[in-house]
């Protein structure tokens, strides 16, 4: 089996000395960045598990990074922030990042959530709610669940882990609506320390990609103060 191969970017030499020395304890290849520009070169030109990425880095902001990084990567990317940053959070999702980790960090905490998070990015089914089909189609909309791949009336979108979940399950059970707390349980797992504003921001951004009109959606469907839900 492949070695998990993870990139930490921090400006701090101690914290990312310590991330990377306990993730190679835990037999992870690990790369490092010290600015954005140097993370931007390191997540082009390799392919990772998992992208730990903090927020104020020089040359380029970690929100730049990720942005720039969601061109071309679907790589879980994981945002520390800044203890009670609220905002840096919200952007962090924005920009496309999956997750974030609160500094200061108890390093057994980030090796727990770096496995969670992984886990959760892994291609799977939720059970009870996907049943093992290798494609699903809805109108003009096909997901190849094998490949991870989306198209959209035969072109190709990218989309994050956490976007072609939320289309896999909502396209899976068409006109079934979900709460954003089910979706968020469902989604990300019981053990995801975020709340509900995380499925609002994956639903506009998922929107964004699949919708001609994302303010008038033909696909992903908002039933007011209930949840969303897929129209057939």
């Amino acid at each position: 089996m492949a070695r998990k191969r993870a990139l930490v970017v921090d400006d701090e030499k101690l914290i990312v000395k310590g991330i990377r020395f306990s993730l190679e304890q835990d037999d992870m290849q690990v790369d490092c960045a010290y600015d954005g520009e140097e993370a931007l070169e390191y997540a082009r030109n390799n392919q990772y598990d998992i992208i730990l990425l903090d927020v104020m880095l020089p040359k380029l902001t970690g929100f730049e990074v990720c942005q720039q990084i969601r061109e071309f990567s679907n790589a879980p990317i994981v945002m520390l922030t800044a203890k009670g940053e609220d905002m840096d959070k919200i952007l962090g999702l924005e920009y496309g990042a999956d997750d974030y980790i609160t500094k200061p960090f108890n390093i057994l905490e980030v090796k727990a959530r770096i496995k969670a998070i992984m886990r959760r990015t892994e291609p799977k089914r939720i059970m009870g709610e996907v049943p093992s089909a290798k494609v699903v189609e809805r109108r003009d909309v096909r997901l190849d669940c094998e490949g991870r791949r989306a198209f959209i009336a035969g072109k190709e979108i990218g989309l994050t882990a956490k976007e072609f979940e939320l289309l896999e399950l909502l396209m899976t059970n068409p006109d079934k609506v979900y709460s954003r707390e089910n979706l968020l349980q469902l989604v990300w797992g019981q053990d995801y320390p975020g709340d509900v504003r995380t499925v609002d921001v994956h639903i506009r951004r998922l929107r964004e990609k699949i919708e001609q009109n994302p303010s008038e959606p033909q696909y992903v469907h908002t039933k007011w103060g209930v949840g969303y839900y897929f129209q057939n």
